[in-house]
């Protein structure tokens, strides 16, 4: 079953740190929707479904709908979220419209396959490091992958992937691979680390006296 990924919003006249801090006193979101040819809209979120939704890890990765006043949705990514510090609070909202045919630069998840089969791990004990869990793609809104698949099964201590060696979807492009030479900007994603050696005893020094040191 599909699932429509939508968010509620109202639409708000006014700016500034004030009416943003009475907004999230109210339990709501300051948030702005912008591009796709139209101005920005100036937009207020309920903070209990926002949040509700988020654990859906689909609502970062795909086409949302958000439907302002009972108006026609508009199409749009959601581009960035400003969290607080040490709380559980969302503080601020940033979506970006889409326009078919026009590309889109979008951050989704890494999914980590056969962890557990990981030669590596499973005949050397190493352990999986996560250089990154997020990635930066370029792409059409209809060509949009829920998430980028990286099987480690076959990676062994020491062993490495790095951006180029990603298999991505027909279409898509790795934002940092755009800026020059791709060697310049080819980021260790995931390596196989070895296992950590622990020193359960350490030498004693030798005592004054032995082996020769006696007074003859």
């Amino acid at each position: 079953m599909a699932v429509n990924y939508q968010f509620d919003a109202e639409k708000r006249e006014h700016a500034g740190t004030s009416v943003a801090r009475k907004i999230r006193r109210d339990k709501k979101i300051p948030a702005v929707i912008y591009g796709g040819h139209a101005d920005p809209e100036m937009l207020v979120l309920d903070h209990n479904e926002v949040e509700k939704k988020l654990m859906d890890e689909g609502y970062y990765s795909h086409i949302l709908s958000i439907n302002i006043d009972g108006q026609k949705p508009q199409q749009a990514i959601m581009k960035t979220i400003q969290r607080h510090p040490s709380k559980s609070r969302i503080l601020h909202m940033d979506f970006m419209r889409i326009t078919a045919g026009e590309k889109i630069k979008v951050t989704v998840p890494i999914h980590f396959l056969n962890e557990d089969k990981c030669i590596g791990v499973k005949q050397s004990g190493g352990s999986v490091l996560h250089t990154m869990n997020e990635l930066e793609i370029i792409c059409l809104p209809s060509e949009l992958p829920e998430s980028i698949d990286i099987d480690v099964a076959d990676l062994d201590i020491g062993g490495a992937i790095h951006l180029t060696q990603i298999d991505l979807p027909d279409n898509v492009e790795i934002a940092a691979l755009t800026h020059g030479d791709e060697q310049d900007y080819d980021q260790i994603i995931v390596s196989i680390t070895p296992p950590r050696v622990v020193q359960d005893e350490v030498d004693a020094p030798e005592e004054a006296g032995e082996e020769g040191d006696e007074e003859s």
